[in-house]
């Protein structure tokens, strides 16, 4: 054979080769449809079965409601309504709490909907798997992982500061070593770390006991809020409210942040997150066809009506440029010379913030039980405990990385990965809604939203509105925090999927 003859049959056969991997034989080809058609595979929908074992359901209507109002009133009315006032909207805070309010009324109604009917204790995750496929509920799931997990240690350091000024009153206040973390020149933050393995021996306990001990501290953060409006109503001073819009509705300074008030509806949206912690519970509710709603719906109306009112007294009482403190409520009442007042509302506070933590760790657990479950997190955190019927391996995991991030990391702007979290989770229950009313017309849902798709369409507009008021930096984080979860998925999840098992 001559060399042409050689060099043309081995081109031939490099040739034939490529061909095979550009393109592959059809077997193949179909084999990556069905692949690419799995990972939107959708989940049956399940029916509420308040007879059937796994987590025990001992929550009455009102039980929920106080997980609502425990998650919610915390870090927003105590913190936050002061710093937005002070640095973004000025007395026109109000209106950042009326505009973040309406958004996730639209929210919680979507939220109502698909609690009563789709059930599950996964939250937007579950209904992410009824309306849309797998690998978005998995996406929303590892969204929501991040959301709550980084809240509980954000909010942990909060409390931390709050209990140490506590102990520094009586004498007691411990060194910066054991209260900030290596990277602000301590050891640990000690009183954070603590704080969460407490919860997390509570949370062991079971989750009526649970419930207790959130009803008796949202009972003292609500009489010290009543005591606050008490005060604060005899002193208003209405030329604290000139000018009412200081910074405008939106303008981005010259070092790229935003103010005004829009920007400080993005804000205090944080104030807002949590309500959502109310769904993780409905295979723990007693009637969660009825209750669910009923406790999604009443604690968010309760606490908007309670932000409106003591945003409107606390820049009524003092000047708004007061308020960038970090407990501007306790600081309002100190202006006024009323100590014992304020020191009254610091304890509130740290009853406040604990509920706040204690409801998201809660929430958190039941999240990863729910995805566990299912197959797309190992089986190792879906095994109940035998007697209390909670998840302790989730519980005991999850309260260790949380208390080891929250008494050795500064968390600084993660907190923000808080609020574009919980607001993509947001638009996607809100479509969810508009996706299962045409995918399932006649299942029964003991509660519609009302006008729907009108409200569902503009709980999304407002929802994805707020995620644009937020930094580019922030994108930035959770687009990484994504990445990952994808490659837990396709990696992990995907082939251990309970789903794929039956519709192989």
């Amino acid at each position: 054979m001559s060399n042409a003859s050689r060099i043309y049959m081995q081109g031939s056969r490099d040739n034939n080769r490529w061909m095979r991997y550009a393109y592959p034989p059809y077997k193949t080809i179909q084999e990556l449809i069905i692949m690419s058609l799995q990972i939107f595979r959708t989940k049956q929908i399940a029916v509420h079965d308040i007879h059937s074992k796994g987590l025990n359901r001992c929550l009455s209507a009102w039980d929920l409601a106080f997980l609502g109002v425990g998650a919610i009133i915390g870090t927003g009315i105590f913190v936050l309504t002061g710093i937005a006032a002070a640095t973004q909207s000025g007395p026109a805070v109000i209106l950042s709490f009326v505009i973040a309010g309406v958004a996730c009324a639209f929210a919680a109604l979507s939220y109502a909907e698909l609690a009563s009917s789709v059930g599950g204790c996964g939250s937007a995750y579950g209904y992410s798997y009824a309306a849309f496929g797998e690998l978005i509920a998995f996406i929303i799931g590892w969204d929501l992982l991040l959301e709550y997990g980084i809240s509980v240690a954000a909010v942990a350091n909060g409390w931390s500061g709050y209990f140490n000024n506590a102990l520094t009153a009586i004498g007691w206040g411990l060194p910066d070593v054991l209260t900030k973390a290596p990277k602000l020149g301590g050891y640990i933050n000690l009183p954070a770390f603590a704080i969460i393995l407490i919860l997390m021996g509570v949370l062991i306990m079971g989750v009526k006991q649970s419930a207790k001990a959130n009803n008796s501290m949202v009972i003292v953060k609500l009489i010290t809020i009543s005591i606050f409006i008490g005060i604060a109503v005899f002193n208003v001073h209405p030329d604290n409210w000139h000018p009412f819009m200081p910074f405008g509705w939106f303008q981005t300074l010259p070092d790229g942040k935003t103010t005004g008030v829009l920007a400080g509806a993005s804000l205090v949206f944080f104030a807002y997150v949590g309500f959502d912690a109310v769904s993780t519970a409905a295979e723990e509710a007693q009637n969660p066809q009825r209750d669910l709603p009923f406790g999604i719906v009443t604690s968010l109306a309760f606490c908007t009506l309670v932000y409106i009112i003591v945003a409107g007294l606390l820049t009524g009482v003092v000047p708004y440029t007061e308020l960038n403190v970090s407990s501007p409520v306790a600081h309002a009442l100190t202006l006024l010379g009323y100590n014992w007042a304020s020191a009254l509302i610091s304890t509130g506070v740290i009853a406040g913030l604990t509920t706040v933590m204690l409801v998201l760790y809660y929430g958190l657990t039941r999240i990863i039980f729910a995805m566990s479950r299912d197959g797309l997190l190992p089986p190792f955190f879906s095994k109940l405990n035998p007697n209390t019927q909670t998840p302790i391996r989730v519980i005991v995991l999850c309260g260790l990385i949380i208390a080891l991030i929250a008494g050795f990391m500064p968390l600084g702007d993660l907190a923000e990965l808080v609020n574009i979290g919980t607001l993509a989770a947001f638009v996607l229950v809100c479509l969810g809604v508009i996706v299962l009313r045409i995918t399932q017309p006649t299942m029964p849902r003991p509660f519609t939203t009302p006008f729907s798709p009108l409200f569902p369409i503009l709980g999304m507009l407002s929802c994805g509105a707020l995620m644009a008021f937020l930094p580019a930096l922030t994108w930035l984080r959770f687009l990484v925090w994504l990445v990952i979860g994808l490659i837990v998925y396709f990696s992990y999840s995907m082939a251990h999927s309970k789903l794929a098992k039956v519709t192989d």
